[in-house]
């Protein structure tokens, strides 16, 4: 009798439970704004948790907190002062009519060489100080079409090369150690996103410019292929290698928004080698058990030079192989890793001189018409002002360079643009069909981010790294958090594919990122009060 009562009262327990169960809600899920994707967000918007106008008012606290005060990140060029105001209207529509898509309310800080109607576009430099363009940048048009709201612009390196500063712009400071660079061309961008100023960013890349600043601020980071995103109303650096391409802190957005600014542009003849290859959603095939199946080269010719580096890729390597991907060692010619470079800059340098000449031409009459104008009046800017605006010797040495650089019919441009090229894709293209790879992997810089105390590199194109092969060729670069250093500076790894191989990239670095969630919030730019965000 004792034991039947024993089990009526256990049955009892059970059925309450199971009952409380149904009857009662899930625990609301709380995130912190550093974590929270865009899909994650926009659930918090579908359930009246937050608006867009809250959104827009913690990333403006954070700016305040750490942008100008505190670390003194200084990353941000001009604020949109009408940011809470477009954000108010967003948060209506959504209301009235639903959302116009993924980024409706979404904050994004744009690098300050795209153009926007509204805001100054100034490359970072004094040269082009104050410079409104006369429309946006064909990406800018898109973002805003689908909802997203330009919340500033952000700093840059010069023109988009040479050291990680600018004239008008100063230092940014790497938010994970001030003291060291947040690499460039795209650092203000790098430093915004990873501080959390933004959920999304946009940068460019001739060379690295999106990867370097997306490892060395802990971030994610796309390099899309040439042509699958339209380059027009942004200043150019070599439009043979530019490219802009989306900022985040995790994969998933970057998916997210680089579906919204596909297409082809008529203002922009490259996009016409996406037609019928780009997507519209690179969300919906994200596949967390991509590499289970997949076959990973591993570009083990720029590893070396730095022993914490290694490491950190060495065990991204083996969470690779846990994830259940074959991976093989990959080498590339000695030719290609030697020259590299010079075929970079034998391109890079007098397509700037023509193409920068071209933008300059729709601006207004105060400002230069061209590189040698740019030069003459450089020249009279030699001391620092009273704003902070000072010189910038490392880029403007680099001007002279570009200017004696020869032309576009110059044999050393033409047998590059001819026959290097298309040699170098060739290499790439036979690697990854000889071994049926799905992806190569390489740790996006071979070494942890410099000190500010050290000199710049103002030619780039070292043999420590490989990103300027992305370029060379076209390709696609994806670039994902893989850990730390011992002294907490965050490594991260490129997944490099075939033209138009983004969304086979973006579902590896998704499956990556989820097996190793790698990432973390720098040490200098941490969760301020009233920051998390509950979801139902």
């Amino acid at each position: 009798m004792q034991v039947a009562n024993h089990r009526s009262r256990g049955f009892s327990a059970i059925l309450l439970a199971a009952l409380c169960t149904a009857i009662v809600p899930a625990a609301a899920r709380t995130i912190d704004l550093d974590s929270a994707t865009i899909a994650d967000l926009n659930a918090a918007f579908d359930s009246g948790a937050l608006t867009s106008e809250k959104l827009v008012q913690m990333c403006l606290a954070r700016i305040q907190a750490y942008d100008r005060q505190g670390p003194d990140l200084n990353a941000v060029m001009a604020l949109n002062p009408k940011a809470l105001e477009t954000a108010r209207s967003l948060d209506a529509e959504r209301k009235a009519r639903g959302p116009r898509s993924a980024v409706h309310g979404i904050p994004v800080v744009l690098k300050d060489n795209y153009n926007t109607k509204d805001m100054p576009t100034t490359g970072g430099s004094v040269l082009l100080e104050g410079s409104i363009p006369p429309a946006d940048a064909f990406l800018v048009k898109k973002l805003r079409a689908a909802g997203a709201i330009i919340l500033a612009k952000v700093n840059m390196s010069e023109f988009a090369s040479a050291g990680a500063y600018s004239s008008l712009g100063g230092q940014s400071r790497n938010p994970h150690d001030l003291l060291r660079t947040p690499s460039g061309s795209s650092g203000g961008v790098g430093v915004a996103i990873a501080a959390a100023y933004a959920p999304l960013g946009m940068g460019t890349d001739t060379g690295g410019s999106i990867r370097g600043p997306a490892t060395a601020n802990g971030i994610e980071g796309l390099k899309p292929t040439h042509g699958l995103l339209s380059r027009d109303g942004i200043i150019p650096l070599a439009l043979s290698f530019d490219t802009g391409g989306p900022m985040a802190r995790n994969v998933y957005d970057i998916a997210a928004v680089l579906g919204l600014m596909t297409g082809i542009d008529p203002a922009d003849p490259a996009t016409k080698k996406s037609d019928g290859k780009f997507s519209t959603d690179y969300t919906k095939n994200l596949d967390v058990n991509a590499l289970k199946s997949a076959r990973i080269g591993i570009a083990r010719d720029f590893m070396g030079a730095d022993s914490d580096v290694d490491w950190v890729v060495e065990a991204a390597i083996d969470a690779i192989r846990r994830a259940g991907a074959t991976v093989v060692d990959v080498h590339y010619p000695k030719w290609l890793i030697d020259a590299k470079g010079e075929f970079y800059n034998a391109v890079r340098y007098p397509e700037f001189v023509v193409q920068i000449k071209e933008y300059l031409s729709t601006l207004g009459p105060k400002y230069p018409k061209s590189l040698n104008e740019m030069i003459e009046r450089a020249n009279r800017f030699t001391a620092t002002r009273a704003d902070g605006a000072r010189p910038d010797p490392s880029r403007w040495s680099l001007f002279k360079r570009e200017a004696e650089s020869g032309t576009l019919e110059d044999y050393r441009y033409t047998s590059v643009r001819d026959y290097g090229l298309p040699m170098v894709r060739a290499a790439i293209e036979g690697i990854l069909a000889s071994q049926k790879l799905d992806a190569i992997v390489y740790p996006t810089s071979s070494r942890r981010p410099g000190l500010l105390s050290a000199p710049p590199d103002p030619a780039g194109g070292g043999r420590d790294s490989a990103t300027n092969i992305a370029n060379l060729t076209g390709f696609p670069d994806l670039i994902v958090p893989a850990g730390f250093t011992g002294d907490r500076l965050p490594v991260g790894i490129s997944f490099f594919g075939p033209a138009f191989s983004e969304q086979k990239l973006l579902s590896l670095g998704y499956s990556f990122e989820q097996a190793t969630k790698a990432r973390r919030g720098p040490v200098h730019a941490p969760a301020l009060k009233g920051e998390s965000i509950t979801l139902p």
